[in-house]
């Protein structure tokens, strides 16, 4: 008896003593070779379907990454009844991403009436995770709680993560609020939760309460609040999670330092983020990525690039970093760098996918090599709609508008077409100014169902607008369902540009009346408007909206009131916009010169030139153009012939038609005819309509009709589209007397389909506009504004007036061309706002057309006649009437 119990105190001793023994070898494995030796060893003892034994293999199996052999130890023991066996092989296939088949696991758990511990929830909440199964995930957690086990830390812990990263945020605030026990992995998963899903400030307020509740934050508390402090570009409290991070010491830790480094790319903070990288004592992929990555979005592409060639010896890249780098040789339009990389993506094996190929289609287009571009296009297996549109839009870059016409219908077969290609194409027709594909691509956008999508309609208003077509503009806008602040902006500029601007100022009211709040660039299509239409008042309202929402320090804004103000007759107000401009590039000056120019103040214009000069700024061709354009309108002869010399000699400018067009006006409103006639002959380019009709408006005005009638048949030969040049050319056979040629003019006007512009003028009195047609009979008070011109006629011919009858220009009785000087449009303006504002106040008349000769002189003498300044802007530029003078100096 005493031997028999000894005996099995020995064996029982001898077991403990394999086990253990066993038990450490199998921990302390680390190869395969090492773990299948022992698994042998387990088998010829006959312990392979020990639930001990066997749970650890699945497990060592699983680490090792070899799901398989783990399958085969569980299927050694099935069917077994034993839950660490079952819990052994849910961890194991978790671990090994095989989520579907661990879930399937523990149904089949389920169904053999395995009852789970609370070993087997975790993995399974991990899985549901994974998968993001929200139906699985729910059935668990309630199966969690039927079997109490909801108090359990871990478990909680794994539901708290499981609905982060659902999204379900409220669903794990609930879950975290109910747990009796935390630990720095619930916080961890609630804080990274709401990180994740882009709860910052959540994110910062709960990292804020764990530090208040004593807990000691770690390397993945800390790598899920930094991209908060990105995210909000909160750098204080940033700062102060990084001096956290170097006092409890882990900095060490790559993914702490890859987020610091991300953080301060989002500050902007160069310095610190490049600090951190010299720092790292180990770096991944993550860190030279987050580098390389950061530098080309703060369009520091050269520097991205040099990083990336340091990269390439030290570290191998992937196709992240490629792909960065790629997007750098295209805004830097380096041709060779880009082929390099192309090339290292062949010679190391990496496998492109489409993003990187859309991005290769990308950087030869702007690097202007439209063949590789297509090359990579052809070659791709896979093409996405990134892809067609990537060299859809190559071509339109190119301004190959057939091959985008080409590609788009075999893109319509290979796949659907997309929103943006839409956009693209209606670029095309609009570029085209291409009526008929337009129509094409809007009943396309109805059958593919992107008539409700904002930016595809606006893209179609602009179309519409573009091509001449505003009524189809406006059909569009109006069916929009919502109207954002491009919209507006589109079709108000679609109004300036068709010429309505009653349109456009009804739908700058019907903007603010809905509520939508103007950008810089709605103020940038209302000012033109306001310029063109010349309504000070509404120019006003808009220049105090500017200051209300902060626009005055934009340099644009500035130079576009510059002119609003010009135009509309405030050269005052023009002058205090400009001086109150702290930063003034050329087209501010240029603007200030033009003002001075359209109000006869030359001399003002010649210092403005001259300090624009001594500030540093370079004047471009328009600046010229507007410099000589001021001399022309004061008689600054020599000036302006200086002018046009030095572009050439100081600025290395070559002479556009416009200078040219300048420089023949200049010597023609001085009375230069012959000299003039002279520079024409000379010039280097074949001189247009603009030029002659300088010339010959000039002839007209000096009496010298000799070089007119000349001149007139030159602008005959030009075969404008103009139709101002054929009515000058008509009205200089008129004053000839040449009937015959007269009609011809005109009835050559109407064969062409063109239309003469109606003179018309317009005065706003108390804050409405009053527009009136020359010999207009149908308004209020037309009886007593004929009788005030009739008085007034009295009055001026007592003072010496004698009507100028040449600027009658039909063949009619001189009794009959003294009345319709009278029905001229601006003497109607001038009489109706004489009868209808305070005598002796300012008077300011616009007109569509150059103010004739004869109303010249009838303004001067109603100036003095009626003591009242006068402004009247025509389509030249301004002249103030001030008792009996203009301040022209008959130089218009």
């Amino acid at each position: 008896m005493k031997t028999t119990t000894k005996f099995s105190t020995l064996h029982e001793a001898t077991n403990q003593f394999l086990y253990s023994s066993l038990s450490k070898s199998l921990s302390s494995a680390s190869t395969t070779k090492q773990l299948h030796r022992i698994h042998s060893i387990i088998i010829t003892l006959g312990l392979e379907k020990s639930s001990f034994f066997s749970g650890k293999l699945i497990s060592k199996y699983a680490q090792f990454k070899d799901p398989n052999s783990s399958f085969s130890v569980f299927h050694q023991v099935s069917p077994t009844a034993n839950v660490y066996q079952w819990n052994s092989i849910i961890r194991a296939l978790t671990h090994s991403g095989l989520f579907t088949k661990a879930l399937g696991f523990y149904g089949k758990m389920r169904k053999l009436d395995v009852l789970p511990d609370k070993c087997t929830f975790p993995s399974v909440i991990n899985s549901c995770a994974a998968l993001v199964d929200i139906e699985m995930g729910q059935v668990v957690h309630e199966n969690v709680l039927k079997m109490g086990l909801g108090s359990d830390l871990y478990i909680g812990n794994a539901l708290v993560d499981m609905y982060a990263r659902f999204g379900c945020m409220d669903e794990a605030l609930k879950m975290f609020d109910g747990m009796p026990e935390r630990d720095v992995v619930s916080w961890n998963s609630l804080i990274s939760g709401y990180s994740a899903n882009g709860y910052w400030v959540e994110a910062l307020e709960f990292y804020n309460m764990s530090r208040m509740e004593g807990v000691m934050p770690d390397s993945f508390t800390v790598s899920s609040v930094l991209p908060a402090c990105g995210g909000l570009v909160n750098v204080k409290e940033g700062e102060l999670l990084h001096c956290l991070v170097e006092k409890i010491g882990l900095h060490g830790d790559v993914v702490v330092s890859n987020g610091l480094l991300s953080m301060y790319f989002k500050f902007n903070r160069l310095v610190e983020a490049r600090r951190i990288f010299d720092e790292m004592v180990v770096r991944d992929t993550v860190s030279w990525n987050t580098l390389i990555c950061g530098y080309s979005q703060m369009e520091l592409f050269k520097e991205s690039i040099e990083l990336f060639m340091l990269m390439v010896n030290r570290f191998k890249p992937d196709l992240l970093t490629i792909t960065s780098v790629l997007r750098a040789c295209g805004h830097l339009r380096d041709l060779e760098f880009g082929k390099f990389v192309h090339k290292y993506m062949k010679k190391g094996g990496f496998q492109s996918d489409v993003t990187a190929d859309n991005i290769l289609i990308d950087m030869y287009a702007k690097c202007g090599d439209l063949l590789a571009s297509r090359e990579v296009f052809d070659r791709m297996m896979c093409k996405d709609s990134v892809s067609w549109n990537s060299m859809i839009n190559c071509y339109i870059q190119h301004l190959n508008y057939d091959e985008v016409l080409k590609l788009a219908m075999i893109m319509k077969v290979d796949m659907k077409v997309d929103s943006v290609t839409c956009v693209m194409l209606l670029s095309v027709s609009t570029q085209l100014a291409d009526k008929k594909l337009g129509k094409e691509i809007h009943c396309d956008i109805i059958k593919l169902g992107f008539d409700s999508d904002v930016i595809v309609n606006n893209s179609m208003v602009d179309m519409y607008a573009k091509c001449g077509l505003i009524n189809d503009s406006l059909k569009v806008f109006e069916n929009m369902k919502t109207h954002d602040r491009v919209t507006w902006n589109t079709i108000i500029a679609a109004s300036v540009q068709s010429g309505d601007f009653t349109l456009g100022l009804r739908m700058i009211n019907q903007m603010r009346t809905e509520g939508v709040m103007p950008d810089v660039a709605t103020v940038l299509g209302i000012l033109p408007m306001c310029s063109l239409f010349a309504s000070k008042r509404q120019g006003k309202e808009i220049h105090g909206c500017i200051f209300r929402f902060g626009f005055e320090t934009d340099v644009p804004t500035g130079n576009a009131l510059i002119e609003m103000y010009s135009k509309c007759g405030s050269l005052k107000n023009s002058i205090q916009v400009f001086d109150r401009m702290k930063v003034r590039d050329v087209v501010t000056w240029t603007a200030m010169i033009s003002a001075y120019g359209m109000y006869g103040e030359g001399g003002k214009a010649l210092r403005a030139f001259e300090d624009m000069k001594a500030t540093g700024v370079v004047p471009d061709h328009v600046a010229f153009v507007a410099i000589i354009y001021a001399c022309s309108h004061s008689g600054l002869v020599e000036e302006g012939l200086a002018f046009f010399d030095q572009m050439q000699k100081d600025y290395n400018l070559e002479p556009r038609i416009e200078h040219y067009a300048c420089v023949v006006d200049l010597l023609s409103r001085s009375g230069l005819i012959t000299k003039a006639e002279d520079f024409i002959n000379s010039m280097p380019l074949k001189p247009d309509a603009s030029i002659w009709g300088s010339l010959l408006s000039a002839c007209r005005s000096s009496g010298n009709i000799l070089v007119a009638e000349r001149v007139a048949e030159r602008i005959l030969e030009q075969k404008s589209n103009d139709t101002g040049y054929y009515v000058l050319a008509s009205n200089v056979y008129a004053i000839l007397g040449k009937w015959d040629q007269v009609r011809m003019i005109r009835k050559s006007i109407k064969a062409r389909g063109l239309k003469k512009d109606p003179g018309c003028s317009w005065i706003e009195i108390k804050r409405r506009l009053y527009v009136f047609g020359t010999g207009d009979k149908f308004f209020d008070q037309f009886e007593e504004v004929n009788k005030l011109l009739g008085i007034i006629s009295g009055l001026m011919a007592k003072e010496g007036y004698v009507a100028d009858l040449r600027y009658v220009l039909h063949d009619v009785e001189e009794d009959e061309k003294r009345d319709m000087l009278c029905g001229h449009s601006e003497r109607l303006a001038i009489a109706f706002g004489s009868l209808n504002t305070e005598p002796g106040t300012p008077l300011q008349i616009m007109k569509n057309l150059r103010v004739c000769g004869d109303c010249h002189t009838v303004t001067k003498y109603i100036s003095m006649i009626m003591q009242r300044e006068i402004l009247v802007r025509d389509a030249n530029r301004f002249h103030l009437f001030n008792d009996g003078t203009c301040s022209c100096g008959d130089h218009w």
